[in-house]
């Protein structure tokens, strides 16, 4: 059951305000700066923590902020996805199995093939002088690096992005909240059938070296993992590498496109984009929002919270926490201890986030060598999805490429 919603504690910014996902800073800021930090969500009643401090504080005691709520937030799987909506102790042994496929050295052995892809996307577009930056770049690359991991043809890409707009983004077929249950719900099917099939199609052959057959291969206390264990870490992998790094790279470049200072410095001293992609990780922060299910009563920031109630940790604004960051609210390349949350903390961090910091980093040094000048189409404003953060129209034009 939900608490009581004393008028005192509703926030003054609602996070589903479409201008939240534009410009959210002043909004965060806002929210960490009410009462001390924690307030409740206006109309839904969900409890919001901002702050850096406690933010992490929940991340790490996962006996009271418990990630099992596949109930609750039902992405069209019928059953929790691995290893994210499962908590410790069972979601450690999966984490042993899988981390090591997504460590950084596998990750560096990817960066030719990534490098590759991604001056064969940019050599479709650079001699027009423009594109629509989502669809020609930041939505194939992470495409094709998902896929060269599973070992699925690329020319399966379009119907692996409609079953993953349908799982995050059934919003843009429909507002009724039904319909967009049933788009999830066919979204969801037709991902485990896919992968139904192809893993039966492996049945009796030599495992090959990707990630799927790896899934096949693994072992828990002797018995290998379930066919239905497979499906729910695949699951999970497609919608977070589909769609996450898609989002981080939209979001940055649109940032770089409107603050040509900041894009000349990494332009002229290309050794700089690592430390970029960090601060832009804490600025921009996609995954803006990570909810989680109380396991007990809990107070936090004066904010009573029971057991049972949906909780939301708004990892975006607490990267802006001036407690935690000096001149929290400047964009700063050469910024020291970069402790951001962009990838979640404690027991869930994001299991991808090697991967993810590598495809970045490939993509903004090929963008960045290649087409340095470049900036937003005069009369044109990006378009932002709340929810995951990510810039679904940014026409770009450019001129003097390499």
């Amino acid at each position: 059951m939900a608490s009581e919603n004393p008028e005192s504690d509703v926030a003054p910014v609602g996070m589903l305000d479409p201008s939240m996902a534009s410009c959210p800073h002043a909004g965060y800021g806002q929210l960490r700066e009410f009462k001390q930090g924690v307030s409740r969500m206006p109309l839904v009643n969900v409890p919001m923590i901002t702050r850096y401090e406690d933010v992490m504080w929940a991340l790490r005691h996962t006996e009271i902020f418990s990630s099992e709520m596949s109930e609750e937030l039902a992405l069209g799987n019928e059953r929790p996805m691995i290893p994210q909506q499962i908590d410790p102790p069972a979601q450690a042994r999966y984490r042993r199995l899988l981390d090591p496929l997504f460590s950084r050295r596998r990750s560096l052995q990817l960066e030719p093939d990534v490098r590759r892809q991604a001056n064969v996307l940019i050599d479709k577009f650079i001699d027009n002088g423009e594109c629509e930056f989502n669809r020609s770049f930041a939505i194939p690359l992470p495409g094709s690096v998902f896929l060269n991991l599973f070992g699925l043809p690329f020319e399966d890409l379009e119907l692996f992005l409609e079953m993953k707009d349908g799982i995050i983004r059934p919003h843009a077929k429909t507002q009724d909240h039904e319909e967009m249950v049933k788009v999830r719900k066919h979204a969801g099917q037709s991902l485990i059938e896919y992968f139904e099939k192809e893993l039966d199609s492996r049945e009796g052959k030599t495992p090959s070296d990707d990630l799927l057959d790896a899934f096949r291969s693994f072992e828990i206390d002797g018995e290998k993992l379930s066919r239905n264990d497979i499906l729910d870490i695949c699951y999970l992998i497609l919608i977070a590498g589909l769609d996450t790094v898609t989002a981080t790279l939209g979001c940055d470049i649109a940032f770089l496109a409107a603050n040509p200072a900041h894009r000349n410095r990494i332009v002229e001293d290309p050794e700089l984009i690592p430390a970029a992609i960090e601060e832009l990780f804490r600025w921009e922060t996609p995954v803006a929002v990570v909810p989680r299910k109380l396991k007990q009563d809990v107070t936090v920031g004066g904010v009573e919270m029971k057991k049972g109630e949906m909780v939301t940790l708004l990892l975006g604004a607490a990267n802006l926490d001036d407690r935690q960051f000096s001149h929290a609210d400047e964009v700063d390349f050469g910024r020291e201890r970069n402790r951001h949350i962009a990838f979640g903390g404690g027991p869930h961090r994001c299991l991808g986030s090697h991967l993810a910091r590598m495809e970045m980093r490939v993509a903004m040094e090929e963008w960045h060598r290649r087409i340095p000048n470049y900036q937003i189409k005069e009369g044109e404003t990006p378009t932002y999805s709340t929810g995951i953060r990510e810039v679904q129209y940014l026409p770009l034009v450019w001129s003097g490429t390499r």
